[in-house]
């Protein structure tokens, strides 16, 4: 009966020991993905969420002085048109 714990007991440390293995695996398998994937995108010229919210709010302020200009040389241009 003692040899049946004894075998139950060292096939549940190496269920165990194999379940923390592969877990560990797992862990570093996802890392390595992560720096690879890392790695490719950071030779890419991509730029942050930040950065793209700031130029798009610089290109709307750009385009209504535009639309403002415009509106002030067409009306500079009726008042010459006029004399």
């Amino acid at each position: 009966m003692q040899s049946q714990n004894k075998m139950l007991a060292d096939f549940a440390k190496l269920a165990n020991s194999a379940a923390g293995t592969f877990a560990g695996m797992t862990r570093e398998a996802r890392e390595s993905a992560r720096e690879r994937m890392k790695e490719a995108l950071g030779g890419m010229d991509f730029v942050s969420r930040e950065e793209f919210d700031t130029v798009k709010l610089m290109a709307a302020k750009t385009r209504e002085e535009n639309e403002a200009l415009k509106a002030r040389i067409e009306e500079l241009e009726a008042k010459l048109a006029a004399r």
